[in-house]
């Protein structure tokens, strides 16, 4: 069986967001990157176990994104990827992507493909359903449990109020969420590995972008806190009908 996992380089959670060129862009200088949570965590994890639980599975990572990317790419690899692609290009727009996703899995051959719920930058929850559709393949979102059975996929999923079982038939394309697998941290081994796993670079195929970013803008200020003493209760009321338009 092959396995491919889509990760994304995004900026560390603790890094401080700045924009240039006219908030055009996003300003890069400075910013600590890392793998996309949902990809490493959940996504690579699962399929790492998936690798460990039988021996014969190959398991390709692959990245589209600049030169830059490569430093996770290789940490990915550490974790227990056989060997990575990465497609070179900058391009962030997700049609685009999930087509340079699409053109490598169908030349690959893959049995399945995982890629994390979203980017913790962009949060677009887009990226799996169109790969899915490029190569009219079966998708599952928002994965909580990955299990494979004489064949088949059984995958558990969230819906609202509950949680749905499906059983689905390779090849597959699946988005993971928390609840997949638990994060792991390289370890020597698998550091010192990972330097001469091949890293194969591709260029882009041909596909069109559908969007492109107008204009980035942070989030306003947060206002001060009001404190109300507790024997006015009507005051609370008051500020909350006519401040917060919450009642």
């Amino acid at each position: 069986m092959k396995i491919l996992v889509c990760i994304s380089k995004t900026p560390d959670t603790t890094a401080k967001i700045a924009f240039a060129d006219n908030n055009t862009k996003f300003a890069a200088d400075g910013v600590q990157w890392i793998i996309n949570p949902y990809d490493e965590w959940y996504a690579l994890v699962r399929a790492i176990e998936l690798k460990e639980a039988d021996t014969s599975v190959v398991l390709h990572l692959l990245n589209v994104g600049g030169a830059d990317s490569e430093p996770i790419i290789r940490k990915a690899l550490a974790l227990g990827g056989d060997e990575a692609i990465r497609v070179n290009t900058d391009n962030s727009d997700s049609y685009n992507i999930a087509s340079q996703i699409a053109a490598i899995a169908k030349e690959g051959a893959y049995d399945l493909i995982f890629t994390g719920k979203e980017t913790i930058d962009y949060n677009g929850s887009s990226i799996g359903g169109m790969v899915a559709e490029l190569l009219d393949l079966p998708y599952v979102s928002h994965a909580t449990k990955f299990d494979l059975e004489n064949g088949k996929a059984m995958v558990v999923r969230e819906i609202e109020g509950g949680e749905e079982t499906n059983k689905v038939s390779l090849p597959l394309v699946v988005s993971c969420q928390k609840g997949m697998a638990e994060q792991r941290i390289p370890n020597m081994k698998g550091i010192m590995g990972a330097r001469t796993k091949p890293l194969k670079v591709v260029e882009p195929v041909e596909a069109e972008s559908l969007t492109n970013v107008a204009s980035y803008d942070l989030p306003p200020a947060k206002a001060g806190v009001k404190l109300i003493p507790a024997d006015q209760p009507e005051e609370l009321v008051r500020l909350l009908h006519e401040e917060a338009k919450a009642i």
